[in-house]
């Protein structure tokens, strides 16, 4: 037994079953051994920013680990954005670098680089095997670490010359740690709170589920109690059959008055409300001064138990009527909302979607809320290219579900090798793209910031029509059916008809 079969067993073993990869050199006897070892599905990825944000997706959907294998630093380095959106959304990931061979190191060869310290920036545990005979116990050890609780990017450095020497052992079997319930003093503090004026309890992490916010729900009707919902949590309920609780608004402008009258704020599986960026005379923190935190369940707690024991003996809340939706159908020009009203009313129930719209969120989503129920993939950690391969990962964790991919024209750029894999693995995602030929978000920056930079070569650096980006011969290109609508009939007509089967398809929705 190889170090690599080593890696490979205990990999398997431990129920990681899946690694999304793009070796190089020093992972090869890895791949070899993907013939010799049963039980691994290895997902080709062409880019490592494509691995790492597919990572994140199957582990948002399925609340356990995949793998991902890379090629040194430099791959390494290439993943990292979406590493970072993973960290943010406590995603568990096992992530497995290859390094040079030990004799090699000396030499500083051309690809030689510090992956310790790469790895670190959006890792929760770092580990170098320092033999094949420590590689079996080290994937275990790491495998563990990723699981948390909370999830955590967890990496593992293997030398190439322990992968390819021959190991006596294997790595044991690990038993991950559960959810614990808060301890119930905190339970009793909390349960003073909800009935005080002024008082909000904010769900992130796991408990944005709809157990927890239907214990929410209850508690507000019976207490008076305000109830949000985090912005970074990494999976999200929604539809008809959801509780209308809102959600922190991406502006501040937004969400400080949501927080203005709030005393006493209980973090469930969540921390304190801040801005994403600062602007000018704007508060960084979203929660007034003089509001005080209380933490009833931390991020490694059971926020979900601790909402149900809250809201015991509180009545249930009926959920109202919803109205469903129709699909526009008339000439007009395609908008956000008729394409928010579209999806909303023609995607089937149990749909996930991966979401990377950025500016034209608002509008899209405000319709959402009439839809059949899905489970929402949001943007994390605010770094660009999370869509489309998170929208890979959550197709493969769940192939029997359809996966809707709304990304925006920018975003889509960073990592559209993600639809060639959507083909290779025949993945049931429906990639609309939102092109209105603009870095719409960074106009909408440029008026906030205060920087007011609308001269010629300022919204040059904003305009991506010169040239326009021809998303439908980028798609076909990669072998993935695509179209292109301009009206809300012929959105409608084609995003009806990829509803009805199965496989990779791209829409690019030319909005006005």
């Amino acid at each position: 037994m190889t170090g690599a079969e080593s890696l490979l067993r205990t990999l398997v073993t431990n129920g990681v079953d899946t690694c999304f990869m793009n070796p190089g050199t020093s992972e090869m006897h890895f791949v070899a051994a993907l013939d010799r070892v049963p039980g691994m599905r290895g997902v080709l990825c062409l880019f490592e920013g494509v691995c790492s944000g597919a990572a994140d997706g199957y582990a948002r959907v399925l609340g356990q680990p995949a793998s991902t294998l890379l090629h040194l630093g430099p791959g390494l380095a290439n993943g990292l954005a979406n590493f970072h959106n993973a960290r943010k959304a406590r995603s568990p990931i096992v992530n497995i670098v290859g390094e040079h061979a030990t004799q090699h190191l000396v030499v500083d060869a051309p690809l030689s680089a510090d992956i310790a310290t790469f790895a670190k920036t959006v890792s929760g545990y770092v580990r170098t095997a320092t033999s094949a005979d420590d590689i079996g116990q080290a994937t275990a050890e790491t495998i563990l670490a990723a699981w948390g609780p909370p999830g955590v990017v967890a990496s593992l450095i293997i030398p190439a010359d322990y992968s390819w020497s021959q190991a006596t052992v294997g790595g044991p079997v690990v038993v991950p740690k559960v959810r614990t319930m808060p301890e119930f003093g905190r339970l009793e503090k909390a349960a003073e709170l909800v009935r005080k004026p002024g008082t909000a309890i904010l769900l992130g992490g796991a408990a944005s589920n709809r157990k927890a916010l239907e214990a929410g729900a209850r508690l507000a009707a019976a207490t008076g109690v305000k109830i949000i919902v985090a912005r970074n949590s990494g999976s999200q309920v929604g539809g008809r059959d959801s509780y209308d609780i809102p959600q922190v608004p991406y502006f501040p402008e937004g969400a400080l008055p949501m927080f203005a009258d709030v005393q006493n704020l209980i973090l469930v599986e969540a921390e304190r409300p801040v801005s994403f960026f600062a602007y000018p005379g704007i508060p960084s923190e979203m929660t007034a001064p003089g509001c005080v935190d209380f933490v009833l369940a931390s991020r490694s707690e059971d926020g979900t138990a601790a909402m149900l024991a809250l809201a015991d003996g509180c009545p249930r809340v009926w959920l109202g009527d919803a109205e469903s939706l129709t699909a526009p159908s008339d000439d007009a020009a395609l908008t956000l909302e008729a394409v928010g009203r579209t999806v909303a009313a023609l995607m089937p129930e149990g749909a996930i979607i991966a979401d990377e719209l950025v500016s034209s969120a608002g509008e899209v989503h405000a319709q959402l809320r009439h839809a059949a129920p899905f489970d929402f993939l949001p943007v994390t950690g605010g770094s660009i290219g999370q869509g489309l391969p998170v929208a890979v990962g959550a197709a493969i964790a769940a192939p029997h579900r359809k996966v809707i991919s709304l990304e925006a024209d920018g975003s889509a750029m960073y990592t559209l090798q993600a639809l060639w894999t959507m083909v290779r693995e025949n993945l049931d995602v429906t990639v609309v793209i939102m092109n209105n030929r603009r870095y719409k978000i960074l106009e909408i920056e440029m008026r906030r910031t205060g920087a007011n930079g609308f001269g010629p070569l300022a919204n040059d650096m904003i305009d991506i029509s010169r040239p326009d980006l021809d998303f439908v011969r980028l798609a076909e290109g990669m072998g993935v059916e695509a179209s292109r609508a301009r009206t809300a009939r012929e959105f409608a007509e084609q995003f009806g008809d990829a509803m009805g089967r199965p496989g990779p398809r791209l829409i690019e929705a030319c909005v006005a």
